[in-house]
């Protein structure tokens, strides 16, 4: 069991909520996509509460379980004329708003760093600037696609440079759990990611934020911007 406050733990799981909730709203309250997230988040919170991936030494490593479905699901949405069809579907301006709880995310890392549950590197403190990203995604989010004030190079910039920053993030993350290909953290790896409620971490945000940025830079690339 992870010793952290639950006030942490609470502030954690509200911004995965708030994750599913911006979802939602960018699918129009879609059903089966409500379902395909809730049923998700039970199996995986079983599984991680079990302990299971805080058995970071097995070959293959345990952690491929929570992280591959979320992008070979992504990668048939992108391939296939169903998927594509439910992407150009989505409200890109919800899909924007979606990416603030970028900033609660790096809040409740730091207080994890704090807590000598995740390196310093994953932290405003260290390398990563992700939460630049969330506090820029409400101007985005309002005067680029609701008041359609930025076009599309400035929405094509934002969204490169804070997949950069998410690519950035996660690489570090993802090579900072104790595993036999662990390169950074050593000092204090990246334990928090390995246990229930911060698995979701990889396993739902930063799919969902990825995922975010490739609809919206593929409706931008793809259509008139003044149709988004």
């Amino acid at each position: 069991m992870l010793l952290n406050p639950l006030y942490l733990s609470a502030g954690f799981m509200a911004t995965v909520l708030l994750s599913f909730y911006f979802l939602l709203k960018a699918t129009k309250g879609n059903k089966i996509v409500a379902g395909i997230i809730i049923a998700w988040m039970i199996i995986q919170g079983i599984i991680a509460s079990t302990g299971f991936y805080t058995d970071t030494h097995t070959m293959p490593p345990r952690f491929m379980t929570l992280l591959l479905p979320p992008f070979i699901l992504m990668i048939m949405l992108f391939l296939t004329n169903k998927g594509r069809r439910f992407i150009d579907s989505l409200d890109t301006e919800q899909l924007t708003w979606l990416h603030i709880v970028r900033i609660p995310v790096e809040i409740c890392l730091f207080l994890l760093y704090t807590y000598q549950l995740v390196p310093q590197l994953m932290t405003f403190e260290g390398i990563n600037f992700d939460i630049l990203s969330g506090l820029t995604a409400p101007f985005i989010a309002y005067f680029g696609y609701r008041k359609k004030q930025f076009g599309k190079p400035i929405l094509l910039s934002w969204n490169l440079i804070c997949l950069g920053l998410l690519v950035n993030i996660a690489y570090h993350g993802i090579l900072s759990v104790p595993t036999s290909f662990q390169k950074f953290g050593f000092e204090q790896p990246n334990i928090a990611l390995t246990y229930f409620p911060y698995h979701f971490l990889p396993g739902l945000i930063v799919p969902l934020v990825l995922f975010a940025h490739l609809v919206c830079m593929r409706k931008l690339l793809l259509r008139n911007e003044q149709r988004l």
